[in-house]
């Protein structure tokens, strides 16, 4: 176990305004969203746009970053960049992948050149490989849920552009799909225990905690301009078992719909009572600290 590493729980409370937080490609791109009404953020999603920050290597985040922390952006590349080429990938693992050794693994090239590798874990295996290589994160996020159900606006997109051949302007019937308004909660957490196997240091989670305020204020698009990480709560254990349940901690900061019906979609932040601090019995147990209050 790495004892530089401790414990940690995460909530991220979010809230979405005529935005979609993430598009689900099995329902033309509508906002993701389960059977009883519920929204999802998934995952991979929010990993996304932090590796997309990291790879931005000149770009105005991960500058800063860097800077503040006096890190070399060169120690932190993406494994799973876009268009990347998977035999690329595997030539850099090593001249056999049929055999693994742990300790060449972790001073490998590899390992201290992929910083999303080392903090979320990688899955890069080639047929014949070891499986040595597959490694879990040491962070791992849970798919974001609105805390009430979620109304989603369909729009027909107008385009004044010359878009075909003959017509002065197009149209995408109902393509722009939208959450009107909804709270989520995506919990995370650190656990220390996978940090010697694929390599995390603690340098690696201090960006990570760093990027994270940015997450969506940088990666705004036409179909997500207004997502806001009202708060990214980081709960650090005592040590690197944990020295609380991680879900009485999430159920602790995690907002409540206010009123009678809490199946009723919401329309404005005020409809939530979000709790702003632990309780006395738990702020004993763990260091707490709100990410979004360090910008």
């Amino acid at each position: 176990m790495n004892d530089n590493i401790k414990r940690a729980t995460g909530l991220l409370v979010i809230e979405v305004v005529n935005s979609n937080p993430n598009g689900d490609p099995d329902r033309e791109s509508d906002p993701r969203q389960r059977p009883n009404g519920l929204g999802e953020i998934s995952p991979v999603s929010f990993k996304r746009k932090l590796r997309d920050l990291v790879e931005d290597a000149d770009g105005e985040v991960f500058n800063a970053v860097c800077k503040k922390l006096g890190f070399i952006k060169e120690d932190f590349k993406i494994l799973e960049s876009r268009g990347r080429v998977r035999g690329d990938i595997i030539a850099e693992m090593g001249e056999d992948i049929k055999d693994f050794n742990q300790d060449k693994f972790l001073k490998s090239p590899f390992v201290r050149k992929y910083w999303d590798g080392r903090i979320f874990g990688n899955t890069f295996l080639q047929e014949g490989g070891n499986k040595g290589y597959i490694k879990t994160g040491v962070v791992q996020f849970v798919m974001g849920l609105s805390i009430a159900p979620i109304l989603i606006q369909r729009h027909t997109n107008t385009n004044k552009a010359g878009v075909e051949e003959g017509k002065t302007q197009g149209m995408a019937p109902l393509a722009y799909r939208v959450v009107e308004h909804g709270v989520y909660c995506m919990p995370f957490y650190i656990n220390p225990s996978h940090a010697r196997k694929s390599g995390c240091t603690q340098k690696d989670i201090d960006l990570l905690k760093a990027l994270i305020p940015y997450a969506y204020d940088h990666t705004r698009s036409a179909i997500r301009p207004d997502v806001r990480i009202r708060h990214a709560w980081y709960m650090e254990h005592q040590n690197s078992l944990g020295s609380c349940a991680d879900w009485k901690l999430i159920d602790a900061l995690a907002p409540k719909r206010k009123g009678d019906d809490p199946e009723k979609p919401s329309t404005a932040w005020s409809d939530y009572n979000v709790p702003d601090s632990l309780p006395a019995d738990l702020k004993e147990k763990v260091s707490f600290d709100d990410l979004m209050s360090n910008i």
